[in-house]
């Protein structure tokens, strides 16, 4: 996907980007890809391959969560080199953006990013997402919507995630083919911390036909106290 072809695919889906938001865009690419031989954050490097597998899959949650049109708080848990945060803040300027990783290498490339196309009402965290959604963490419980792309299975990422959900907002879980499978093994998770499904849009992406789905948890009730648990265990003890 040429950027041409990005700005086209992304117009078809009712969003016209402008040259500024073009050259936030190139600009990305541009460091994401320096920076990348010197820290590895990415094998996707070939400006095709990142327009459409990093940046358009990015995206790609704002074609189905109108809430993320708006200037709504976002959680963006493990973030690694800003997907799908960054692209989604380059597209509304107004989404308010905190974005945790566990690995100060890829927060310090985040600043840079930051600081290289202008953003604003970027927060950038350093922390476990367990210990940064803990029970005495002034951050649970406060963000409108949560989001994640590669950080883990949805049973794991319920477990990091939910509790950074007000009551009301939801988890957006950005998944490939094997979704519907993660989505049957974490329906206790779910429940258990406060979630109900309330969609599950699946598409393919342009060109390549790669299978995506953007599933939308809504929290619907308090995540008991004890979630998430201590730092390794939702990974290695999942809810079942």
């Amino acid at each position: 996907m040429t950027p041409e072809e990005f700005q086209q695919a992304v117009a078809e889906q009712g969003f016209k980007l402008s040259d500024h938001q073009l050259d936030q865009f190139r600009d990305y690419f541009q460091l994401l890809v320096a920076y990348n031989q010197r820290v590895n954050l990415t094998t996707i490097t070939a400006e095709a391959d990142v327009y459409l597998k990093h940046f358009y899959d990015s995206l790609t949650p704002v074609f189905y969560v109108p809430g993320l049109r708006t200037d709504a708080t976002l959680v963006d848990v493990g973030a690694g080199a800003g997907f799908p945060s960054i692209p989604l803040k380059i597209l509304n300027p107004a989404l308010r953006v905190t974005i945790v990783d566990s690995l100060n290498k890829r927060i310090v490339f985040l600043q840079q990013l930051v600081e290289r196309l202008g953003l604003t009402d970027v927060r950038l965290v350093h922390a476990r997402a367990e210990e940064f959604g803990g029970r005495r963490s002034p951050d649970r419980g406060q963000f409108d919507y949560a989001t994640a792309r590669a950080l883990a299975r949805l049973q794991v990422m319920s477990e990091l995630c939910l509790p950074l959900v007000k009551v009301g907002g939801a988890l957006i879980a950005l998944k490939a083919a094997k979704a519907e499978a993660e989505l049957a093994a974490a329906t206790k998770a779910i429940h258990v911390l406060g979630g109900k499904v309330t969609e599950d849009n699946s598409f393919t992406l342009p060109e390549s036909h790669e299978e995506r789905h953007i599933i939308v948890i809504e929290k619907v009730k308090q995540t008991p106290s004890k979630y998430p648990r201590k730092a390794g265990t939702p990974n290695k003890e999942p809810i079942q």
